[in-house]
């Protein structure tokens, strides 16, 4: 036992000590891969919120909910109380209110038996309230409202406000309406028969769910996106896993003398194969564990951001506070040591095989991995081939599994091709590198040949974090340009209006009745497209119903379909006074639908048949629309507010000079009257802020890929110390030494960048035409922004460069007569 300790110390902890630099970068890389995945883990969890209702945290769990799209007639609240069952039956609406000084609070109208306003603890506390009696300013819909506050109630950290049922359903202007019919079952009645005698009694049209469906659908409808985000998160450990591969291979072509005198001791190959298991699995936990204390810094950073993109593309919440969990910290630690045990495997394996004899050649290993370019590079295209096959499965339950496993077996192609592609272009370089740097640039490209184990592990770390960097940038990019041109075709009104506050996904505050008149009264206007927007639930999945004046949109408008036959003019015809809808491409990509099938709308009381007449592209919203004519949402649904105007200018009138006509119409509503060009800016700047993380994460991963080229370099200048103590003594300067290293750096970024372009190239196609169309259902145009990799690139070679610069001081300052004596 003691020579086995004794073993593993000097063979396993001493060396990562003697390397204090290596092995700081190295511990350094794997620390922040591991810290971007808690923090993506830590902050996802946060931004979500918890969907559970604080009316439900204070009123006790119910046992069924009624709900329907347009609402619930309040009349069925007296008719489920006539059931001969015991159970309480309670009406309830809900929705956002802005509150002066606090922002967007959740509004609950319950049956409070006519009482005051209720408000939580945590809410007057930020208010500075303490004891009930104060003033509440609110704003609910486009009204603002005044109430006294009769009651403050302890609810922990939630912030509500409660107000009676009757006061709710006047302030929203929805009389006779509910959002739900709470109903819970009294102890020891028989819950089914409960549920069998109420389902009997409703509409087909109206849901009777068990409580939490809608926040399992919030949560289903997240899915893809924090899978995503999970999964850029793991680009820097991929990166990561790279470093640890060409640490421990460097580890092993040091040590090989070493390694055959113990193999010449007795030592067993399955003992030498867990020595550099060991060294793997040291730096590993010591990356997983400062890592995991990072990525809790790191959270409290990315919890705004993502907290945005979900308010913004899919539900209000409001981000609940990060907490470490157990569950993180194991994931962040086992993520890091099997990435490193994972990435250690081949070098140590190839350490096992070493035989006393063969471990005296120093030049073997590099031998073998000169001719073993010809099968990787089989390895390579049968990896290509495998990746092409995994692009055209289907998705698995709603998710791109099989995208993701095309992007790995791309990578990993591109890893495998990496030593023909360095042999091939230092070859084909070398008269240019001769002719521009003389003998250190021969020099430089003879050495990174020579090394090609150790090039092609860094041209593959490096052109993986750019492939990542260029693919995703270029995803975003033509998903930029796509929404650009989108935004171009849909925002054709000269102004739009709709309530004041926090414009957020599931979000549709309604505006006046009495709006419309008083905008169509101003001078200058020449149309007015009324629209009616509300969420809605369509076989089991959220997704939002809209109707407009489609005359008007088709006089004004220029929305594009999928399909080009019949023309736009036709399907915008098609509606008034039918039962014909259209729908967003999301919305028919995942529930299968095209044009000229019907589906059946369930709205408030009634199950309504209708046909679809096209499919257009939209980008506002994965969970999909489908669009009415105003005038067929109306028959159905008479009551339903409006909730945005899309205001048309005559010729010559001035955006500008015309929204002040109207805001000083409407003064007495809270309303945003917004130009075309302002509310097309803020698009722009609210896709920007969706996309802020993923350029994080990238940031993160060609961080971890500069210290692995900083690890590497250096790793190099030190295995060749005795050619560059043989140069000394052959006359070269320490300055020329410093130059071949510097030039050798730059040769190794221009190859990853050239590499990492090329993967980045396909990764980018299989993010647009896979992994988002399977995830959200749209159609990307491809636009790859070619300024912006450019720059990146630039950068990138730049950095690289740097990189070399401490390797390079080292290699200069080395005594040739020391190396020269030790090799």
């Amino acid at each position: 036992m003691n020579a086995a300790l004794r073993l593993l110390w000097t063979f396993v902890v001493r060396p990562p000590r003697r390397d204090a630099i290596r092995t700081a970068l190295t511990v350094a890389a794997v620390a922040l891969g591991v810290a971007v995945v808690i923090a993506i883990e830590l902050a996802g969890q946060a931004a979500v919120g918890s969907f559970q209702s604080s009316l439900e945290t204070l009123l006790g769990k119910t046992d069924l909910q009624v709900t329907a799209n347009g609402g619930v007639d309040e009349t069925w609240v007296a008719r489920l109380a006539e059931l001969p069952r015991n159970m309480r039956v309670s009406p309830a609406l809900e929705t956002q209110a802005i509150v002066e000084g606090a922002g967007p609070v959740q509004l609950y109208g319950v049956d409070l038996l006519g009482a005051g306003p209720v408000i939580s603890s945590a809410l007057a506390k930020r208010l500075h309230m303490t004891v009930a009696g104060g003033t509440l300013s609110l704003q609910i819909n486009d009204q603002g409202h005044l109430f006294t506050i009769a009651k403050i109630i302890d609810a922990k950290n939630s912030e509500f406000i409660l107000l009676d049922i009757a006061d709710a359903q006047k302030a929203l202007g929805a009389y006779g309406k509910l959002d739900s019919i709470d109903i819970t079952a009294s102890p020891g009645e028989d819950l089914s028969r409960i549920e069998s005698g109420v389902r009997s009694m409703l509409p087909p049209s109206y849901s009777l769910d068990r409580p939490g469906v809608r926040s399992q659908e919030n949560e289903r409808m997240l899915r893809a996106f924090r899978w995503n985000l999970r999964v850029l998160s793991y680009i820097s450990l991929v990166v990561g896993a790279f470093l640890i591969y060409n640490t421990i291979s460097v580890s092993v072509v040091r040590r090989r003398p070493e390694i055959g005198v113990l193999r010449a001791l007795g030592t067993s190959r399955g003992a030498v194969l867990w020595l550099f298991l060991g060294e793997a699995l040291l730096l590993g936990l010591a990356g997983s564990l400062f890592g995991t204390l990072l990525g809790r810094l790191l959270a409290e950073g990315a919890v705004g951001l993502i907290a945005d993109t979900v308010n913004s593309l899919y539900t209000s919440s409001r981000p609940a506070a990060v907490t470490m969990t157990w569950s993180a910290v194991l994931t962040g630690i086992l993520a890091g040591t099997a990435v490193a045990l994972a990435s250690a495997f081949a070098p140590a394996r190839e350490a096992m095989a070493v035989t006393p004899v063969s471990a005296m050649g120093r030049g073997e290993h590099e031998l073998h991995s000169r001719l073993r370019w010809g099968r990787d590079l089989i390895f390579s295209a049968l990896l290509a081939c495998a990746a092409l096959l995994a692009s055209l499965a289907p998705a698995v339950d709603g998710q791109p599994f099989w995208g993701y496993v095309a992007a790995l077996l791309s990578i990993s192609s591109a890893a495998f091709a990496a030593p023909a592609f360095a042999l091939l272009a230092i070859g084909l370089s070398r008269g240019v590198l001769r002719r521009l740097y003389g003998a250190e640039g021969l020099l430089a490209g003879r050495g990174l040949a020579a090394s090609l184990s150790r090039t092609s592990v860094i041209v593959g770390a490096l052109a993986t974090a750019i492939a990542m960097m260029a693919s995703v940038g270029i995803m975003v990019g033509s998903f930029r340009e796509t929404v650009i041109v989108w935004l171009d075709r849909q925002l054709r009104a000269d102004l739009y209006i709709r309530p004041s506050g926090r414009a957020g996904a599931g979000q549709f505050p309604g505006l006046s009745p009495e709006t419309p008149k008083l905008v169509a009264s101003v001078d200058g206007v020449e149309a007015i497209d009324i629209f009616h927007g509300f969420e809605f639930r369509y076989q089991g999945q959220r997704a939002t119903l809209g109707a407009g004046e489609t005359d008007i949109m088709r006089r004004y408008g220029r929305l594009r379909f999928v399909t080009t036959a019949p023309d736009r003019d036709a399907i915008l015809r098609s509606l008034p006074g039918r039962d014909n809808a259209i729908v967003s491409e999301p919305f028919a990509n995942k529930h299968g639908v095209r044009a000229g099938d019907r589906i059946t709308l369930p709205l408030g009381a009634q199950s309504v048949t209708v046909t679809i007449a096209g499919v257009y592209y939209d980008y506002s919203s994965e969970l999909g629309w489908v669009i009415l004519d105003r005038s067929t949402l109306l028959k159905y649904l008479p009551d339903q507010p409006m909730t945005n105007l899309a205001v048309y200018l005559r010729p010559g009138v001035d955006p500008s000079e015309a929204r002040r006509r109207i805001e000083m119409a409407t003064a007495n509503s809270r309303v945003v009257v917004a130009e075309n060009k302002t509310l097309r800016a803020n698009a722009v700047v609210v896709f920007d802020r969706t996309f802020a993380i993923t350029y994080a994460l990238e940031a993160v991963a060609i961080i971890v890929a500069m210290l692995g080229a900083a690890n590497s370099l250096l790793a190099l200048v030190l295995d060749r110390r005795r050619e560059f103590g043989v140069l000394r003594f052959l006359g070269a300067a320490p300055a020329q030494v410093r130059r071949m290293v510097l030039i050798e750096a730059g040769i190794l970024g221009l190859l990853a960048d050239l590499l990492g372009l090329a993967l980045g190239f396909v990764l980018s196609l299989l993010l647009i035409y896979v992994v988002n169309k399977q995830s959200f259902g749209w159609t990307i145009q491809f636009h790859p922004p070619v300024s912006l990799l450019a720059g990146a690139l630039s950068l990138i070679w730049l950095a690289t460069l740097a990189a070399g610069l401490y390797p390079a001081r080292v290699a200069s300052r080395l005594n040739p007569i020391e190396v020269v004596h030790l090799e």
